[in-house]
């Protein structure tokens, strides 16, 4: 089946490289050009078939299954939603590792890891046009759009499969640096506290703190004090949405940049120190032995424009 049209009925045995992801996962790669939405009606609706019967989306895709693809009308891909040159520059410029099982990026900030809700391509999408030929590539996990650094991305389902069990076990240790407002008193601080995930009238995605909500840990550790800021070192026990930034607001000292969760006049106060960004990048991972594979540590260092405005916080008031 062509992945740019498909006008009658097809058909797909998955094979090994296809398997253990989510069935509308795979449909929207297959299809590409076609509507999110329209994957989801099609599916709801039935015309999808999995080994003749129904599935739903998050229905994982087993070995030997046949899946059935209904005829769908496609749309040749536009260059809009092409990912541009300078882009697939970028992202060639920021791997920092790359083997038979993994991809490990440096990722920009104001890059998106995936595309949709507006936006046309993603940080997975660039990769994929990147390396067209490789049968498999997916996120492990996912950062922020404006948070910069270490993002983890698997070349075999197998892989993906045991990255993702050995993060609900909390043996992938995620360590990040972020610049608070105000004077981090403590030395190393556990922050136990849930979040929900909440979905605002204009569509807008916010975190808040919720006793209801699933279970949030994160370790906050300082590293240097300067006049109104402080910079930690924060590394995670879980995964949630904005985790950090809620944490650190929740604690009365929001991060610098933040515009969801932080303090206006503390960012306008960093803005004159030239920070343009959300101040918070994964400077760490680190994954234990994997199959055959030895324990492996990969690091991103802190971007320029991170460390100019450190520099220029540093200097004494009023210095040249």
């Amino acid at each position: 089946m062509s992945e740019s049209t498909t006008n009658q009925v097809s058909y797909l045995h998955i094979t090994e490289l296809q398997a253990e992801q989510r069935i509308d996962n795979f449909l929207l790669k297959q299809l590409k050009g076609v509507p999110k939405s329209h994957i989801y009606r099609i599916l709801r609706k039935g015309e999808v078939r999995v080994n003749k019967g129904r599935a739903k989306p998050e229905y994982k895709l087993q070995i030997g299954d046949l899946v059935r693809i209904p005829p769908i009308q496609l749309g040749t891909p536009t260059e809009k939603s092409a990912t541009p040159p300078d882009v697939l520059r970028v992202l060639a410029d920021a791997i920092l590792h790359e083997d038979a099982h993994l991809l490990v990026l440096n990722k920009p900030s104001g890059m998106a890891v995936h595309g949709g809700s507006g936006i046309s391509f993603g940080v997975i999408e660039g990769l994929r046009a990147l390396y067209p030929k490789m049968p498999y590539l997916e996120l492990v996990h996912r950062l922020d759009r404006d948070t910069s650094g270490c993002l983890l991305l698997a070349k075999k389902p197998s892989v993906l499969k045991q990255l993702h069990q050995l993060l609900r076990d909390n043996q992938i240790t995620k360590q990040y640096q972020a610049l608070m407002q105000g004077a981090w008193e403590s030395g190393l601080t556990r922050i136990n506290v849930p979040l929900r995930k909440n979905i605002l009238q204009s569509g807008e995605r916010i975190v808040r703190v919720d006793a209801a909500g699933k279970p949030a840990i994160s370790h906050f550790a300082f590293v240097e004090s300067f006049a109104g800021a402080s910079l930690v070192r924060v590394k995670l026990e879980t995964g949630r949405t904005h985790q950090i930034r809620v944490h650190a607001a929740h604690t009365g000292h929001p991060l610098a940049g933040d515009s969801k969760y932080g303090n206006e006049a503390f960012n306008r106060q960093m803005r004159e120190c030239g920070l343009k960004r959300l101040f918070l990048h994964a400077e760490s991972l680190r994954i234990p032995a994997l199959d055959q594979q030895a324990a492996k540590y990969f690091s991103a260092p802190l971007p320029l424009e991170l460390e100019t405005v450190l520099d220029r916080l540093r200097k004494p008031s009023g210095a040249g």
